[in-house]
C-alpha cells in the first residue's frame, strides 16, 4: 500500500512539475560551464564564514569562489574577488530604491574589476534591463536561470535538472547556488558559511509576532536587520518552520542529484545544521 501511495504521489508531483515548467520556464537554458580550477567553494553569508575567511584563505584563494545576496557590500569581497555571484530574492530586484540594495547594484556595475559571471532567475531578466542593473560593467557577464521547483520521481528530476529547466524548491539562495555549481560542471563543491542555525535565535513576543535573528559574517547594517525582522512578522509560525523544512529536504534532493552526477559535496561550515552534505574539517585536511 505504502508503494502505491508512494507512487501516485510521485506520479502526481511530477505531472504538476511538468506543468510549471511549461507556464514558468524557459526552455534552452543554457549555463555556460566553467574552464579552470574544478572545485567550487559556495560562499553562504552565515556568522562562521569570518572565520573560514580569517583562518583559510589560501584555501579559498587556490579554488573558484561564488557569493550570494549582499555579500558585494561586505569589505571582504573585493579580497576574494569571487568569479561568480548569484542572487535569487525578489528583493534586490523590486526594492532598487533601498541603500542596502543601491550599495549592492553599484558595487556590481561600477566596482567589480574582474571578470565575474552573475547568475540571475529569468523571471527578474526584464528588471535587469528596464533598470539597468549591473549592465554597465563590462566585467559583469550575466547569465539567466530557472528557479521553478521541480518534483516527483527520482529519474525524472534528473532529467529537469540536468537540462536546466528547474531546481529542488528554492527556499533560499543556497539551493540554487549548489544547482548551479553542478551546473557549470564543478566535480567537488564545497559549502561554507551555511550556518542555518535559525531556530537558535527563533522566538514569538508577547504580541505573537515571531521574532528572528539571523547574523552574518560581515558587520550587520541596521536597515536590513530591520527589514528582516518585520517580513517574519508577517508570517506565524508554522509557515516559518514549514519553509525550514522544505529548505532542508531540498538539500537532501540536491545530495541524491550530485551522487547521479558524480559530483561531490561537502559541508565545511562549522555547526551547521545541514545534514545532507558529508562534513569536512578543513583545518584539519588543508
Amino acid at each position: 500500500m505504502n508503494r502505491l501511495n508512494d507512487f501516485v504521489s510521485a506520479l502526481w508531483q511530477s505531472l504538476l512539475s511538468i506543468a510549471k515548467i511549461v507556464l514558468q520556464s524557459r526552455l534552452c537554458t543554457h549555463i555556460p560551464k566553467h574552464s579552470g580550477c574544478n572545485e567550487l567553494v559556495v560562499l553562504g553569508n552565515g556568522p562562521s564564514l569570518r572565520g573560514t575567511i580569517d583562518n583559510h584563505m589560501p584555501f579559498l584563494r587556490e579554488r573558484t569562489l561564488l557569493a550570494v545576496n549582499f555579500a558585494a557590500c561586505a569589505d571582504d569581497f573585493f579580497a576574494l574577488r569571487p568569479q561568480y555571484y548569484v542572487l535569487a530574492d525578489p528583493h534586490f530586484f523590486q526594492a532598487t530604491d533601498q541603500p542596502n540594495v543601491q550599495r549592492l547594484w553599484q558595487v556590481l556595475g561600477c566596482e567589480v574589476s574582474w571578470a565575474m559571471t552573475l547568475l540571475v532567475p529569468h523571471r527578474f531578466a526584464k528588471a535587469m534591463r528596464t533598470k539597468s542593473l549591473g549592465t554597465g560593467n563590462s566585467h559583469l557577464t550575466v547569465v539567466f536561470y530557472n528557479t521553478t521547483p521541480v518534483e516527483g520521481f527520482a529519474w525524472f528530476e534528473n532529467v529537469a535538472f540536468s537540462a536546466n529547466l528547474g531546481m529542488p524548491r528554492p527556499r533560499n539562495v543556497l539551493i540554487p547556488s549548489i544547482m548551479l555549481g553542478i551546473a557549470l560542471g564543478f566535480s567537488t563543491i564545497y559549502v561554507a558559511g551555511a550556518d542555518h542555525s535559525w531556530t537558535r535565535t527563533l522566538s514569538v513576543d508577547d504580541d505573537n509576532r515571531v521574532v528572528s535573528i539571523q547574523p552574518h559574517f560581515y558587520k550587520e547594517d541596521e536597515r536590513e536587520e530591520k527589514r528582516v525582522r518585520k517580513d517574519y512578522m508577517n508570517y506565524p509560525l508554522h509557515q516559518i518552520l514549514q519553509s525550514f523544512y522544505v529548505a532542508f529536504r531540498s538539500y537532501f534532493t540536491i545530495a541524491r542529484y550530485a551522487r547521479h552526477r558524480s559530483v561531490e559535496i561537502f559541508n565545511i561550515t562549522p555547526g551547521s545544521f545541514i545534514d545532507a552534505f558529508p562534513r569536512l574539517n578543513i583545518g584539519k585536511r588543508y
